[in-house]
């Protein structure tokens, strides 16, 4: 199986897998097709689209964003956990690994529940705001340029309703992060962001040791 887990061994990691994962067969599918590209790190761990989805769940959401698709796997999840009638905005730039997502979105059924926008995600969450959307969303999930992370947050701020929450994905980069000032530009960017959220009083926060790091920041 292919997975990404930065902070437990493989054994340890592989029980984990096995007593708690239910990954059926499309979502390994896509995982072991998305293996086979040149950019796969890029892809989430299964464990953590199914950690989504159940949050996904538990809030009742029907509104979402996902700034970041690559080839699909975790939009998938998220769209799986929407009501019939919920809708998820995926922001990404790429036609090339998007078409790949959108063959899967198909075969899932939820096709329909994704609005795909190929553009700069920053200009398309501005226009979000623009049109009104502000504060009618309930989740976003943020895996992109990791120097746009604070745009992206306070783009997803205002959009999201209070009490609203956002995920942040790779924001422990395999512990780079502690070494900020001697690293390249955009690990010293995840380190100004997880500083700027750990004393922003607009969110309540926790990071978890999920993947490469996965911080989650609800709207109060």
């Amino acid at each position: 199986m292919s997975t990404k887990a930065n902070f437990l061994d493989a054994e340890l990691y592989d029980y984990l897998l096995s007593v708690s994962v239910y990954e059926d067969e499309l979502l390994t599918q896509l995982r072991e097709e998305t293996a086979q590209l040149p950019m796969s790190v890029m892809q989430i761990a299964p464990d953590q689209g199914q950690f989504m989805a159940l949050l996904i769940r538990l809030m009742g959401v029907r509104a979402a964003i996902e700034v970041g698709v690559f080839t699909g796997y975790s939009s998938l999840c998220i769209a799986r956990a929407l009501p019939a009638d919920g809708r998820l905005l995926c922001c990404d730039v790429s036609e090339e690994w998007t078409a790949i997502a959108r063959r899967y979105w198909d075969a899932a059924g939820v096709a329909e529940r994704i609005e795909l926008v190929l553009a700069p995600a920053s200009e398309t969450l501005r226009s979000r705001i623009e049109a009104g959307d502000a504060g009618r969303y309930d989740f976003a999930f943020i895996d992109a340029d990791k120097e746009s992370y604070d745009d992206y947050f306070e783009c997803c701020l205002e959009l999201l309703r209070p009490g609203g929450l956002m995920l942040f994905d790779n924001v422990l980069w395999s512990g780079r992060v502690m070494r900020a000032a001697e690293e390249d530009a955009e690990t010293q960017a995840l380190h100004a962001f997880n500083v700027k959220l750990h004393g922003d009083e607009r969110v309540d926060i926790s990071l978890l040791p999920v993947a490469d790091g996965l911080f989650l920041a609800r709207k109060r």
